[in-house]
Parts: C-alpha cells; structure tokens; sequence
C-alpha cells in the first residue's frame, strides 16, 4: 500500500493523517474496494490506532470510506447511479453560488477568482493532474467564497468530498477525453466574463453547463468499469 509514515509537525496528527488518507484515495493509490485494516495503517504511517480510526471515520462522514460488516472499513466503490445523482445537486448548487456572487461580489472578490482561473489554466497547459486538482479547488472555494453564504458554503463542502474520487477519475482515465480540458477552460473563461459583466443568469447556466459536462465525462468512463450495465450520460 502507497502510504508513507507521518512527520509529527504544526499540523494535528489527525488531520496529517487524514489528508493523506483522503489524497491516497482520491488519486487512486487506494483503489476502490481496498480494505483498510487499522493495524496495516498504524505500522504504514507510524501513529497510533486511534489516530487512524478518527481518520477512518472522517472519511465515512465524506463518503469515501464504506464499514462493511464483519469486514471493517474498505474504500467505497465509485457507482454509476450516485455519481449522477450528486453531479445534478452539484449542478444546482454551484450555479446557485455563482448567481449570489454575481449579486454581491466585491472587486476584490472578483479579482482573486480571476487569478484562481487563470491558475487553472497554467495547470490544464502543465498537465500536471495533481495541479489541476488544486487549482479546481481553489477556483470553486473562491466563488463559494464570495457567494458569502455559510450555509451553502458547508453544502458544497460536504458534496464536494463525495465528488473528489470522480473529479481525480475524469482528470487522469487512461479514456478521458482529450476535448475535455480545453471544454472546462472554455467555460470558466465564460463563468468569468459573465461575472465580470454582472450577468447572473448566464453564470448561472455555464456553471450548471460545467458540472453536467463533467458529469456527462465521468459517467463516460465509468462506464469502462462497468461493462455489464448501461449508462445513460444524458443529464438535464
């Protein structure tokens, strides 16, 4: 298992512990139903099992880790029916964030989101997944952000560590499609414009455009690993 041990810096122990968890996940390193055994983790990371199962429990809460019983924790399977049903309440939420920013968003505010697009941009050209993946982040924090509402904030928190797994999926499938990347650049570009020019309905639609494109891609691929059921991509 690609886990290495954890340095005991500022950071809490638990949460060193749980973004490593959390990123081993995401990218894959952990594959989909792994087992995690809380005595191979302690040895692997050097922390107590403590710290490990808080960790473990964490990522239950997020929806990457599944506790089957009389097995334990095992990391939870990427599903077809789920990716489409959190992509179209992503899809309403995010275009609901990007309409209150545009209401009442400060130049400032405007100004950070820009630089958090042309992030993405530098990373897309980089093709450097691990870059895109933070500079996505960042990019959506920012109008979450801005948006300046607490509740939806913590909304899209909690959906977006369900939708981490499939954001890693549709950025490094060996069958991701190679208009994908120059799809998302186009319409944060557009995100951004429709901002810049206070237009709240058109950042509205892009935004839901955005996310059910990725959704359309995700299920896509998914679909390579699940050769037996068929997959309906069209979401409204």
């Amino acid at each position: 298992m690609p886990l290495t041990k954890i340095r005991r810096q500022a950071a809490s122990l638990r949460q060193q512990v749980l973004e490593s968890l959390r990123e081993a996940i995401i990218t894959g390193k952990l594959e989909p139903k792994k087992r995690l055994t809380e005595r191979e983790l302690t040895q692997m990371m050097s922390v107590s099992r403590t710290v490990v199962r808080e960790a473990l429990r964490q990522l239950e809460a997020e929806g990457l880790v599944d506790v089957i019983p009389h097995k334990g924790p095992v990391v939870r399977e990427l599903r077809q029916d789920e990716a489409k049903d959190l992509y179209r309440i992503r899809a309403v939420l995010e275009g609901l964030a990007a309409r209150i920013f545009v209401e009442q968003a400060s130049r400032e505010t405007v100004n950070r989101l820009q630089k958090a697009v042309q992030s993405v941009v530098v990373s897309y050209e980089k093709g450097d997944t691990s870059q895109v993946l933070s500079a996505k982040t960042r990019f959506y924090d920012e109008l979450y952000n801005g948006a300046e509402s607490e509740t939806l904030s913590s909304m899209l928190s909690t959906l977006h560590a369900r939708i981490w797994q499939w954001r890693s999926l549709g950025l490094t499938h060996p069958q991701r499609s190679g208009a994908r990347s120059h799809e998302s650049i186009k319409n944060l570009k557009l995100i951004m414009n429709a901002i810049e020019k206070g237009d709240a309905d058109t950042a509205e639609k892009v935004v839901r455009e955005e996310a059910n494109q990725a959704a359309a891609e995700v299920m896509r691929l998914l679909a390579y690993n699940s050769v037996d059921e068929p997959v309906d991509i069209a979401l409204s």
